[in-house]
Protein backbone atom coordinates (compact mmCIF):
# COMPACT_ATOMS: atom_id res chain seq x y z
CA UNK A 1 0.00 0.00 0.00
CA UNK A 2 1.26 3.50 -0.83
CA UNK A 3 2.35 5.90 1.88
CA UNK A 4 -0.49 8.11 3.11
CA UNK A 5 -0.72 11.73 2.02
CA UNK A 6 0.28 13.80 5.06
CA UNK A 7 -1.39 17.15 5.86
CA UNK A 8 -0.45 19.40 8.78
CA UNK A 9 -2.43 22.44 9.92
CA UNK A 10 -0.35 25.07 11.70
CA UNK A 11 -1.12 28.01 13.98
CA UNK A 12 0.73 29.74 16.82
CA UNK A 13 0.40 27.48 19.86
CA UNK A 14 -1.52 24.50 18.46
CA UNK A 15 -4.41 24.80 20.91
CA UNK A 16 -7.07 26.73 18.92
CA UNK A 17 -7.04 27.18 15.15
CA UNK A 18 -4.87 24.29 14.00
CA UNK A 19 -6.58 21.61 16.11
CA UNK A 20 -9.97 22.88 14.92
CA UNK A 21 -8.74 22.59 11.32
CA UNK A 22 -7.24 19.16 11.99
CA UNK A 23 -10.55 17.82 13.30
CA UNK A 24 -12.63 19.34 10.50
CA UNK A 25 -10.29 18.06 7.79
CA UNK A 26 -10.20 14.55 9.25
CA UNK A 27 -13.99 14.56 9.24
CA UNK A 28 -14.14 15.74 5.62
CA UNK A 29 -11.50 13.24 4.42
CA UNK A 30 -13.44 10.43 6.10
CA UNK A 31 -16.70 11.60 4.50
CA UNK A 32 -14.95 11.71 1.10
CA UNK A 33 -13.77 8.11 1.51
CA UNK A 34 -10.12 9.18 1.85
CA UNK A 35 -9.66 8.62 5.57
CA UNK A 36 -7.41 5.61 5.00
CA UNK A 37 -5.23 7.48 2.46
CA UNK A 38 -4.75 10.83 4.23
CA UNK A 39 -3.23 11.55 7.64
CA UNK A 40 -3.99 14.93 9.20
CA UNK A 41 -2.19 16.36 12.20
CA UNK A 42 -1.43 19.81 13.55
CA UNK A 43 1.29 21.85 15.16
CA UNK A 44 2.27 25.31 16.32
CA UNK A 45 5.18 27.56 15.42
CA UNK A 46 5.68 28.44 19.10
CA UNK A 47 6.72 26.28 22.03
CA UNK A 48 4.66 28.28 24.53
CA UNK A 49 1.73 25.85 24.62
CA UNK A 50 3.69 22.61 24.04
CA UNK A 51 2.11 19.79 26.02
CA UNK A 52 -1.13 21.66 26.74
CA UNK A 53 -4.54 20.31 25.67
CA UNK A 54 -6.83 22.02 23.20
CA UNK A 55 -8.28 25.30 24.47
CA UNK A 56 -11.60 24.57 26.23
CA UNK A 57 -13.35 27.19 24.06
CA UNK A 58 -12.14 25.45 20.89
CA UNK A 59 -13.25 22.10 22.32
CA UNK A 60 -16.67 23.58 23.05
CA UNK A 61 -17.31 24.83 19.50
CA UNK A 62 -16.16 21.51 18.04
CA UNK A 63 -18.42 19.57 20.41
CA UNK A 64 -21.40 21.85 19.71
CA UNK A 65 -20.88 21.37 15.96
CA UNK A 66 -20.85 17.59 16.34
CA UNK A 67 -17.12 17.02 15.90
CA UNK A 68 -14.97 14.91 18.20
CA UNK A 69 -12.69 16.78 20.57
CA UNK A 70 -9.04 15.83 20.16
CA UNK A 71 -7.28 14.42 23.20
CA UNK A 72 -3.71 15.14 22.12
CA UNK A 73 -1.51 17.95 23.32
CA UNK A 74 0.11 20.92 21.61
CA UNK A 75 3.13 20.16 19.44
CA UNK A 76 5.76 22.57 18.15
CA UNK A 77 6.50 22.10 14.44
CA UNK A 78 10.03 20.97 13.62
CA UNK A 79 12.01 21.05 10.38
CA UNK A 80 11.49 17.28 10.25
CA UNK A 81 7.72 17.74 10.42
CA UNK A 82 7.90 20.16 7.51
CA UNK A 83 10.08 17.81 5.47
CA UNK A 84 7.71 14.87 6.01
CA UNK A 85 4.40 16.54 5.13
CA UNK A 86 2.90 16.70 1.66
CA UNK A 87 0.87 19.82 2.47
CA UNK A 88 1.29 22.33 5.30
CA UNK A 89 -1.68 24.61 5.85
CA UNK A 90 -0.77 27.82 7.64
CA UNK A 91 -3.47 29.71 9.49
CA UNK A 92 -1.74 33.09 8.97
CA UNK A 93 0.88 34.67 6.75
CA UNK A 94 3.17 34.86 9.79
CA UNK A 95 2.85 31.10 10.27
CA UNK A 96 3.52 30.52 6.56
CA UNK A 97 6.67 32.67 6.67
CA UNK A 98 7.97 30.81 9.72
CA UNK A 99 7.32 27.42 8.11
CA UNK A 100 9.05 28.45 4.89
CA UNK A 101 12.03 29.83 6.81
CA UNK A 102 12.28 26.71 8.95
CA UNK A 103 11.89 24.32 5.99
CA UNK A 104 14.98 22.22 5.38
CA UNK A 105 14.84 22.75 1.60
CA UNK A 106 13.00 24.58 -1.19
CA UNK A 107 10.77 21.61 -1.95
CA UNK A 108 9.50 21.51 1.63
CA UNK A 109 8.99 25.29 1.67
CA UNK A 110 6.97 24.95 -1.53
CA UNK A 111 4.45 22.69 0.22
CA UNK A 112 3.35 25.51 2.55
CA UNK A 113 -0.02 27.03 1.65
CA UNK A 114 -2.38 29.45 3.32
CA UNK A 115 -5.35 27.50 4.67
CA UNK A 116 -7.88 30.08 3.50
CA UNK A 117 -6.41 30.09 -0.02
CA UNK A 118 -8.72 27.09 -0.49
CA UNK A 119 -11.85 29.02 0.54
CA UNK A 120 -13.78 29.70 -2.69
CA UNK A 121 -15.19 32.92 -1.20
CA UNK A 122 -11.78 34.25 -0.09
CA UNK A 123 -9.84 36.68 -2.26
CA UNK A 124 -7.36 35.17 -4.69
CA UNK A 125 -3.67 35.30 -3.83
CA UNK A 126 -3.21 36.81 -7.30
CA UNK A 127 -4.83 40.02 -6.07
CA UNK A 128 -4.15 40.14 -2.32
CA UNK A 129 -1.35 39.89 0.18
CA UNK A 130 -1.22 36.58 2.08
CA UNK A 131 -2.11 38.44 5.29
CA UNK A 132 -5.62 39.02 3.93
CA UNK A 133 -6.14 35.25 4.11
CA UNK A 134 -5.35 34.94 7.81
CA UNK A 135 -7.73 32.80 9.85
CA UNK A 136 -8.71 35.09 12.69
CA UNK A 137 -7.14 34.35 16.07
CA UNK A 138 -9.93 33.62 18.56
CA UNK A 139 -7.62 33.45 21.58
CA UNK A 140 -8.40 36.93 22.93
CA UNK A 141 -12.10 36.70 22.15
CA UNK A 142 -15.13 34.82 23.28
CA UNK A 143 -17.39 32.06 22.04
CA UNK A 144 -18.42 33.98 18.91
CA UNK A 145 -14.76 34.35 17.89
CA UNK A 146 -14.25 30.60 18.15
CA UNK A 147 -17.40 30.04 16.11
CA UNK A 148 -16.03 32.41 13.48
CA UNK A 149 -12.79 30.43 13.36
CA UNK A 150 -14.73 27.20 12.89
CA UNK A 151 -16.73 28.81 10.07
CA UNK A 152 -13.55 29.99 8.32
CA UNK A 153 -12.05 26.53 8.64
CA UNK A 154 -15.17 24.78 7.36
CA UNK A 155 -15.46 27.17 4.40
CA UNK A 156 -12.13 25.96 2.97
CA UNK A 157 -12.26 22.30 4.01
CA UNK A 158 -14.01 20.81 0.98
CA UNK A 159 -11.59 22.50 -1.42
CA UNK A 160 -8.65 21.16 0.60
CA UNK A 161 -10.13 17.67 0.21
CA UNK A 162 -10.54 18.15 -3.55
CA UNK A 163 -6.97 19.44 -3.85
CA UNK A 164 -5.64 16.39 -2.04
CA UNK A 165 -7.89 14.07 -4.07
CA UNK A 166 -6.30 15.53 -7.20
CA UNK A 167 -2.81 15.03 -5.83
CA UNK A 168 -3.61 11.41 -4.96
CA UNK A 169 -4.86 10.77 -8.50
CA UNK A 170 -1.47 11.67 -10.01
Amino acid sequence: MAEPFRVMTVCTGNICRSPIAEVVLRDRFEAAGLGDRVVVDSGGISSEERGNPIDPRAARVLREAGYPVPTGTAHQVTAGDIAHRDLLLAMTAQHARRLRTQAPDAASAGRVRMYRSFDPAAPSLDVVDERELDVEDPWYGGHDDFLSTLEQVEAAADAVVEHVRGRLAR
